[in-house]
């Protein structure tokens, strides 16, 4: 799948890079921002192909109908039910504890919509499972892609989000007026 994702990233002009030590780091939560376009889901996917990291998706629960369902499993996809608190947190945080290499990836904006609120459920995640955060974007003016950047939650979420926000100031979505780059939180 490696050299396939590579051709097909190269086709489309697309760079994916990480800036951050995967080899030394099997655990952490992946935050992907900006989130407008379902490519972003094709992009994202074929750069994690390309550096052959299978991270587990949190998707809602909606999306696992039929044929597509047995897609998103076999893709890393574990369905969430937004309206039901379901003790995402600690489920995860189990999961981190019980293998030796796990990646969640997230988007905290949670819809490809323009959100006011971002959700802040990754960073509780990161927090309680004692993993860092990779700060994933995509960046459509450039063409590029990856992980830029590693933040250990310090348990200080404003002083966090204000780094995290800082990041993405300079990435530009395929929509632009959908990423609200100066969210509340829920």
């Amino acid at each position: 799948m490696s050299q396939i994702a590579r051709i097909i990233l190269r086709l489309l002009g697309w760079n994916i890079y990480y800036r951050v030590p995967l080899n030394e780091t099997p655990k952490a939560v992946i935050i992907m921002a900006p989130h407008t376009s379902n490519l972003d889901f094709v992009i994202g996917r074929l750069g994690f192909y390309l550096h052959g990291i299978r991270p587990k998706i949190l998707i809602k629960k909606e999306a696992f109908k039929h044929v597509l369902g047995f897609l998103l499993r076999w893709m890393g996809g574990i369905p969430v039910d937004r309206g039901h608190s379901q003790n995402t947190v600690k489920k995860i945080t189990t999961e981190f504890n019980n293998n030796k290499s796990f990646y969640l990836l997230i988007t905290p904006e949670g819809t490809r919509r323009r959100v006011e609120k971002w959700k802040k459920g990754f960073y509780f995640i990161a927090l309680t499972a004692k993993v860092p955060i990779f700060l994933g974007f995509l960046d459509y003016r450039k063409k590029e892609g990856g992980i830029g950047m590693m933040l250990h939650p310090s348990g200080d979420f404003e002083a966090d989000l204000k780094i995290i926000q800082d990041f993405y100031r300079d990435k530009q979505a395929r929509h632009p007026s959908k990423f609200n780059l100066s969210p509340d939180v829920a």
